[in-house]
């Protein structure tokens, strides 16, 4: 990793479209997520120090920890970054994808990319098991803890339920409908190696996902997405959560077009890195609690 943690929280944006995206979605998990930025800044809240050289004892075991690379945070957060860097590649595919269907002219467009669904269905998956695995190297357990990892999603809060909460809403509701889990799980189904090869962020990623090899690595997306969609459809029935009510929420924040409604999932994965920037502050959350526990 070429920068520090500290600099990675100090460089945290504090208004682009991420942050007015994450914005519109506090209705979905109201008062959970606020902009924490600044490493300073974050260990004074996180902790409630005010103690200066408290403080800086805190940031300096912090870094340390995140500098030891026999720990996991390092790659928790090449993680994030290389997921939101890979979606956004999808997105524009996806977008092509519909400019082809909408413009006649344009048809060619459809042989040369992914169909939108397909894509937008895999994206979501790859973000739910990088999820997964970084929630394994933060805590440092086995990368195929499916069930500590279910079980530690009631739990929850801040932060990395803000990105669960995006992950539901920004790559399910919106571009897949209110029946996304059951067309995610279609879609795992009908996926072959050879298909999940193709993909652009597994094989960014696949180096850290278990399984062995391709065959074993799809089997294994297909059970944390099994495992996780009683979660996911709880977390969906128990807000109201519909694709209409989290698009009217967002043209409180976001300027959208009512009749350009199908290009939207594709140009928030263009324009938005919710994960990198809500796993930026997850990190920074545990590894000051942890500095806080050892000093």
């Amino acid at each position: 990793m070429s920068k520090s943690i500290f600099e990675l929280v100090d460089q945290l944006p504090t208004n682009n479209m991420t942050i007015m995206v994450l914005r519109s979605l506090d209705f979905v998990v109201p008062g959970q997520w606020d902009n924490l930025v600044g490493f300073t800044n974050t260990i004074r809240t996180v902790t409630g120090e005010t103690d200066e050289s408290l403080i800086q004892q805190i940031g300096d075991r912090a870094v340390c920890l995140y500098n030891d690379k026999s720990q996991g945070y390092q790659r928790a957060m090449w993680l994030y970054q290389t997921v939101d860097r890979t979606d956004s590649a999808l997105g524009a595919a996806a977008l092509a994808n519909k400019v082809g269907e909408k413009i006649p002219l344009m048809g060619f467009l459809n042989k040369i990319t992914p169909k939108a669904d397909k894509a937008q269905t895999i994206d979501l998956c790859m973000k739910l098991v990088v999820e997964l695995v970084a929630f394994c190297q933060i805590n440092g357990i086995p990368g195929d803890s499916i069930g500590d990892f279910v079980g530690s999603l009631g739990d929850y809060s801040g932060e990395s339920l803000m990105r669960m909460a995006a992950l539901v809403c920004i790559d399910g509701l919106i571009p897949l409908g209110p029946d996304f889990i059951l067309k995610a799980l279609s879609t795992l189904n009908g996926t072959n190696p050879t298909e999940l090869e193709q993909n652009n962020t597994f094989q960014s990623v696949k180096d850290l996902i278990p399984g062995g090899n391709t065959a074993g690595q799809l089997n294994f997306i297909n059970q944390s997405f099994d495992s996780v969609k009683g979660w996911m459809s709880g977390f969906v029935s128990g807000r109201g959560l519909t694709p209409e009510n989290v698009i009217n929420n967002m043209q409180k924040f976001v300027e959208i077009s009512a009749d350009k409604l199908d290009y939207l999932g594709a140009f928030l994965d263009m324009t938005t890195n919710y994960y990198e920037h809500t796993g930026t502050q997850t990190l920074a959350r545990r590894l000051i609690e942890r500095a806080v526990a050892e000093i």
